[in-house]
């Protein structure tokens, strides 16, 4: 169990941060920019699950809260070595989790009509929370992409992340009745 007495330590002041394993490292690279990013989606899932309020819908929002957290300890714990196998002593994402939320997809996708149309970001206020948390996860999903180019990088951590865009876009369709209050994009409306 974490726990933390002091909030601020001041080993950050010289613009680095520590990693899992004790190494430090510049807070401008390219593993702390995903971190940063994942962070930021996790809250705005968090915005997302308030306006959800509550029931199985809300529940999975915080389950996938927790993961995050999870791929965060993940991305903190560099394997230069390619070894991203879990243990007691390092936190990893795996394909257990990914698989979840493909589960999660197909079922909240189950009563849903096919689209015939790109849909905005919008409807319901719940909806729209989630848009922005998809969106927040894409770009966090950018992040992870780009130390994965760089780094080695936990490949069902990438998957995971991607998985959760697609896991919120089909979520925000369920809040909108289900697809029904959809706001679809009509190209060349304004012309």
């Amino acid at each position: 169990m974490v726990k933390l007495n002091k909030i601020y330590t001041r080993t950050g002041d010289d613009g680095t941060t520590g990693l899992v394993d004790g190494s430090r490292v510049a807070k401008a690279s390219a593993r702390i920019e995903a971190i940063g990013k994942v962070d930021e989606a996790n809250s705005a899932i968090g915005v997302a699950a308030a306006a959800v309020a509550g029931g199985e819908l809300a529940a999975a929002l915080y389950r996938v809260q927790n993961d995050l957290f999870d791929l965060g300890a993940d991305l903190a714990t560099p394997a230069e070595d390619g070894d991203f196998a879990p243990s007691e002593m390092v936190l990893r994402v795996t394909q257990g989790q990914v698989d979840w939320l493909e589960h999660a997809i197909d079922r909240l996708n189950e009563n849903l009509e096919p689209l015939n149309s790109f849909v905005l970001p919008g409807g319901s206020e719940a909806a729209a929370r989630t848009h922005v948390a998809r969106a927040a996860v894409r770009a966090a999903e950018r992040a992870v992409a780009a130390l994965a180019a760089g780094e080695p990088t936990n490949p069902a951590a990438v998957a995971y992340i991607n998985r959760l865009s697609d896991h919120l876009f089909v979520l925000a369709r369920v809040l909108n009745d289900n697809g029904a209050s959809d706001v679809n994009w009509v190209p060349g409306a304004n012309r």
